[in-house]
């Protein structure tokens, strides 16, 4: 009974139906408003095509604002066109199936993809019900490490640009950039992806709008990172959790962001630990988690990045996790990934959690043991005992 059980919980049909299940619960969201930030998107394209301003509130269309690339305005456009209910329920079913697929065709093992789709369940939800497209980001950056592993820079390439210049996040695929076998044909695509992604959405309006438009993103991200300091919607980061504990808005991130990027990067310099893959996966594992952690704009929703990243870590290494491993596993899961849940007392929620970003704090502790880790475990795996 035991085995048919695990059977069934390990087949890839089970996960991607649960996963289906996930992704077209996120149409309760739709109706009074609640699939605002599909609008936001979805209002995104016919902007572009009418040359509108892009990042200008539109009380009448939606509220809050675009904070999205030009570029976006070409992924959108598929579930721009049809009725809002169609294209909200075609966009939640591809952000479900693309990072579905991202895991499932990586450099996983079984257990990993299992591990990753069942642990991540819950941060999945929480990303869908918003519409949100981190969910493809979490992907994108999964696809450019999975495809320098497999010597396909061409592609890995395109990904990379389009995750930045769609949502800048992207950009951190660079950190791949060292395990790539091909360096030259690798830049020389980015390149021309480049090129490629800044001209298309010309096609649909005119190259001097776009061009005017790169430059309002940039000022709009500008804008919204001073915003973000004290918010409780955002700045759910290591940066956010220092700022509001402290209470202070005088220090610049700087004094965080320089020594985590130190320590971020110290283990490149392990160069003999390239060869093997647990290593490389723990670096993906930093990245996803880094990527959140030192950001002003990480909010509940971006977390799916962040967690699948502390899925890799704990299944990565080629040792057995220690029960303090599983501690943080499951602290990480209980006041990470349901921390703005019902599951969370209310008054928890919104007087400790929400105020102070204490969601990031369990992934904290996650990047900052992977740190220690990385630079000081061998990662070569372990020869496996002959059978007697």
């Amino acid at each position: 009974m035991k085995a048919r059980l695990k059977q069934i919980l390990t087949d890839p049909r089970t996960l991607l139906w649960v996963w289906m299940i996930i992704g077209v619960t996120g149409m309760t969201r739709f109706g009074h408003g609640r699939e605002n930030n599909f609008l936001i998107f979805k209002q995104s394209y016919w902007h572009v095509v009418d040359q509108l301003p892009l990042y200008i509130h539109y009380p009448k269309e939606y509220f809050d604002l675009f904070l999205y690339g030009p570029t976006f305005s070409m992924v959108i456009a598929p579930f721009a066109v049809p009725p809002t209910w169609l294209g909200m329920l075609l966009w939640l079913i591809a952000l479900t199936l693309f990072l579905y697929i991202a895991i499932r065709h990586n450099v996983f093992t079984t257990y990993q993809q299992v591990f990753i789709y069942w642990f991540c369940a819950h941060e999945m939800l929480n990303g869908i019900q918003m519409q949100q497209f981190n969910i493809a980001i979490a992907a994108i950056i999964l696809l450019t490490f999975c495809l320098i592993e497999k010597e396909k820079d061409f592609w890995a390439a395109f990904f990379l640009v389009l995750g930045t210049f769609v949502k800048i996040y992207g950009i951190v695929g660079l950190a791949f950039f060292l395990f790539s076998k091909h360096k030259g044909k690798f830049i020389g695509s980015i390149i021309l992806w480049s090129v490629i992604l800044f001209v298309a959405p010309m096609i649909i309006s005119s190259p001097q709008y776009i061009v005017h438009q790169y430059g309002e993103w940039a000022n709009i991200l500008l804008y919204k990172n001073a915003d973000n300091m004290f918010s409780h919607g955002t700045n759910i980061s290591l940066l956010g959790v220092v700022r509001k504990i402290s209470g202070c808005a005088t220090y610049s991130d700087l004094w965080l962001i320089v020594p985590g990027f130190i320590a971020f990067a110290a283990p490149y310099l392990r160069f003999r630990q390239y060869a093997n893959e647990a290593f490389r996966q723990t670096l993906l594992a930093s990245v996803l988690m880094f990527t959140i952690l030192f950001s002003t704009g990480s909010e509940n929703s971006t977390y799916i990045i962040a967690v699948v990243g502390v899925a890799i870590w704990y299944t990565a290494a080629p040792w057995k996790r220690s029960k303090w491993d599983v501690a943080l596993m499951v602290y990480v899961f209980f006041f990470c990934t349901m921390a703005h849940s019902d599951l969370m007392p209310r008054f928890i929620r919104e007087e400790y959690m929400k105020p102070y970003g204490l969601k990031a704090l369990p992934v904290i502790f996650v990047w900052l043991k992977l740190c220690y880790e990385i630079m000081i475990k061998d990662y070569q795996p372990i020869p496996q005992k002959a059978n007697d």
